[in-house]
């Protein structure tokens, strides 16, 4: 509030609550001053003019008040408004012709209560008013304070949205209040700037000034930028509108028919008329204005070029390109939420994590109308559905299908295409996917990503680089099409086996999720739900006709495959069914033969667990079982593979000589490390277990594990080879239905690995009744379904002490 500089100039007028001040006026013709605004205006009447001569005189201060009629000279209290502002003079400069311009500064709101006496200025009673305040009482103030920061957030957002797409028509207007508007001023003062920068008459701004608290004050200036913004689409459209009408089709017309008969003189009337089509495509082509013209650019050249040149042919095709491409046409995405569940669910069992993150994009773009698209990659074994589930999220979202194989692809213009200087030059896949889908935003699968190489003709790895990253592939350039193409619409979802494969700055463009293997259970659901009947239908067969009992499927999964996916498995179905067909014919064919017909109805085929082998033969797969008793030097570990988790057996083998030590097994450097790092700590350790450091140097140690034929790589054995080597030397027993993975370091710390799920579904399989895991694993344990630990003991461990102590039978030496 401003105070008065004479305390008995402040008196209190009946009915008014605050004291109130009386201070020369100034009524101001077809402008409104607002607080905090710094402003000049020009005065000629004379009362203004003394009215600012005495402001001067005293202490500077002012008050500024509308007419309501700008034509009235000399207006009372009815010809103004009340609302007014409470100003500091900053300046005063004199002008020629009795002119007097006054530069101010708003303070703060003030009412007028009346004028004094008549007089040779404007004198009038003045009750400030206080600042914008949400509550009349205190205590709700304090009460709701959280609530009101929240709303007065929401109006601050809210009218920062509205000025900017405001300012958007008018640049010059909004330049200045944008700075102050990151500035982070208060929202009564942004409201004030706003409308005193907006070019509106002078009674929106009065409106602006009569609204006190800030919900009013929200609600007026919201309503003036809704009008305002409405008006200038209104003015812009119209604008373009008439801009259209003013061509120039008489000129057109009159070239047009002179290259006519010039083209019809020269015998190339057949580029005539391809020229034309291409004109009328272009007409119906969605583009932009820039697009548009470089393609007219170029139908201008082939009009230029003779009918039997090279060249010719060569722009013929570059057009026809050109002009199938879907340059902003966009199909409209499915918003249901719903139904994109449903799909999803309807054509894949599990997966839960890819399908929580497409709801969640979907969820988005329908708040937001837009969002970003996500640049997926799933990772996973083969057979485990990451090829067809970017099917059925492109049905789900509503979007085109379009699946490019990357797999061997070595070169870079596979990708970003050839250059037109090139004979037969094309453009790359990625343009001619768009080509294919005939829309802007189709979902593009980018299959086996990992299996991309390079050569001396590029890296193709790198061109995939730019088409991957949200924040450029805005202006993806082919180098045959040579216009920059929007990718930025496109859902990418790429799918790799091994992220390890992939080089790092592409895998960093990329949300990388894991589809890990089946459990037995998934396999079971899949293939009673999606594959059977699958394989039903692609063989001629209903559910009537054939039927694979639960046991039997059970079987199958066990006995007959052993992979991550289920691509085996539906095979093994398919085998069946096929099987079935065959069986089927042949009993209507002897049927047909005994009564002359060939309708006679035959009986259904039924495979259970008992008749199995009929269909299938003998189980082709013998599950690695656990040991049935505890043995000395053997030690069962865990490994993951591309094709899931699997059991092994290390055995340590201890013979006289000379301290030589042996690793076979088709064994990789780091698990070669691995054994290393593990004889070093049991050597470290030899006196606690009371072994002689002479056993080390009088005898040759053998490492072996199984399975020769199959490379093996990886850290996760160490404590696995540690623990077999121990054994043998204290010739302690290890237990049979233990099983362990861990890498181990020289002081015998057990340390973090990968893969475990796989590897827990392995040892389940194989018997197995407690795994030891590293401590650091805990957190991926937890992760892990019920189903998969159900049954099995998971026991974290930090040392090879707490190993030993878990893995071997009783204690070394009892």
């Amino acid at each position: 509030m401003i105070n008065t500089t004479k305390e008995k100039d402040c008196v209190r007028l009946e009915g008014a609550e605050e004291c109130t001040v009386r201070m020369p006026v100034v009524a101001l013709r077809g402008m409104t001053v607002l607080p905090g605004l710094v402003i000049h205006f020009d005065l000629n009447r004379g009362k203004s003019i003394l009215a600012v001569e005495k402001a001067m005189m005293s202490d500077q201060r002012l008050f500024l008040v509308t007419q309501r009629d700008v034509e009235e000279e000399e207006p009372d209290i009815d010809g103004v408004y009340q609302m007014g502002c409470l100003a500091q003079i900053r300046q005063v400069t004199r002008l020629p012709e009795n002119v007097v311009r006054v530069l101010v500064e708003g303070q703060e709101r003030g009412r007028l209560a009346g004028f004094a006496e008549e007089g040779a200025f404007l004198l009038g009673d003045v009750e400030p008013v206080a600042g914008p305040s949400r509550l009349a009482d205190s205590r709700q103030e304090e009460a709701s304070a959280a609530g009101t920061e929240i709303e007065e957030e929401a109006m601050m957002r809210s009218l920062k949205e509205l000025f900017l797409e405001f300012a958007s028509f008018f640049p010059r207007v909004g330049q200045s209040v944008k700075r102050r508007i990151e500035s982070g001023i208060s929202l009564g003062r942004l409201m004030d700037e706003i409308i005193e920068s907006m070019p509106v008459d002078y009674e929106k701004k009065q409106a602006v000034l009569e609204a006190v608290d800030l919900d009013t004050r929200y609600q007026v200036l919201a309503g003036i930028l809704y009008e305002e913004i409405g008006v200038a689409k209104v003015r812009t459209e119209l604008a373009e509108q008439v801009k259209a009408r003013m061509d120039k089709n008489q000129r057109d017309y009159m070239l047009r028919e002179q290259m006519n008969y010039i083209r019809q003189e020269l015998g190339e009337d057949t580029i005539g008329s391809d020229a034309e089509q291409f004109e009328a495509e272009l007409d119906r082509l969605k583009a932009s204005r820039e697009v548009k013209e470089k393609i007219r650019k170029e139908i201008s050249r082939f009009k230029s070029l003779g009918q039997g040149s090279t060249e010719a042919s060569v722009e013929r095709g570059y057009l026809e390109t050109l002009l199938e491409l879907p340059w902003d046409k966009a199909s409209k995405d499915n918003t249901d939420l719903k139904r994109a569940q449903n799909i999803l669910e309807r054509d894949h069992y599990g997966l839960e994590q890819v399908k929580d993150r497409i709801l969640e994009f979907l969820a988005v773009r329908s708040l937001t109308k837009q969002g970003e698209s996500p640049i997926i990659c799933l990772v996973g074994p083969p057979g485990t559905g990451k090829t067809s589930i970017a099917r059925s999220v492109a049905e789900a979202l509503n979007k085109k299908y379009v699946r490019i194989c990357l797999g061997g692809v070595r070169d870079e213009a596979e990708i970003r295409g050839h250059r037109r200087t090139y004979v037969g030059a094309m453009p790359g896949r990625i343009v001619s996917g768009l080509k294919q889908a005939g829309v802007k935003n189709p979902l593009m699968l980018l299959d086996e990503i990992d299996k991309v190489s390079s050569d001396y003709r590029g890296d193709t790895s790198s061109a995939l680089l730019e088409v991957l990253d949200s924040e450029q592939n805005n202006h993806f350039r082919d180098h045959y099409v040579e216009i920059p193409i929007d990718l930025s619409g496109v859902l990418f979802i790429a799918t790799a086996n091994s992220a390890a494969d992939i080089p790092r700055p592409l895998l960093d463009r990329m949300e990388i999720i894991e589809v890990t293997s089946y459990t037995a259970n998934e396999k079971f659901h899949i293939a009673k739900e999606h594959l059977l009947p699958k394989q039903l239908q692609k063989n001629g067969l209903d559910h009537g006709e054939l039927s694979i009992s639960d046991s039997a499927l059970r079987e199958i999964i066990l006995s007959y495959t052993a992979e991550a996916g289920v691509r085996g498995l539906e095979r093994r179905i398919g085998d069946i069914c096929r099987k079935a067909a065959r069986q089927m014919l042949e009993q209507k064919e002897k049927a047909g033969k005994r009564k002359g017909t060939d309708g006679e109805k035959t009986e259904a085929i039924r495979v259970t667990g008992r008749n199995l082998e009929k269909y299938l033969g003998k189980p082709g797969n013998s599950l690695d079982r656990a040991n049935e008793k505890d043995d000395i030097g053997i030690v069962r570990g865990l490994a993951w593979t591309s094709v899931g988790g699997v059991t092994m057996q290390v055995e340590v083998n201890m013979m006289p000589g000379k301290g030589e030590i042996r690793l076979t097994g088709q064994l990789g450097d780091v698990m070669k490390e691995s054994a290393m790092t593990g004889i070093s700590y049991v050597r470290s350790v030899s006196a606690q277990y009371g072994i002689s450091p002479e056993v080390f140097t009088e005898n040759d140690f053998h490492f072996h594990i199984p399975e020769g034929a199959v490379p093996k790589d990886g850290p996760s054995a160490g404590i696995t080879m540690a623990a077999a080597l121990l054994s043998v030397l204290t010739q302690t027993p290890v237990r049979a239905d233990v099983a362990m993975t861990g890498e181990i370091t020289l002081r015998g710390r057990v340390l973090p690995i990968g893969g475990l799920k796989e590897k827990l579904l392995a040892a389940k399989t194989a018997g197995i009744k407690t795994v030891l895991v590293p401590e650091d694993n805990r957190k991926d344990v937890e992760e892990i379904s019920r189903e998969i630990k159900n049954g099995l003991e998971i026991v974290p461990v930090k040392t090879m002490e707490e190993v030993t102590a878990r893995a071997f039978a009783h204690a070394v030496g009892a």
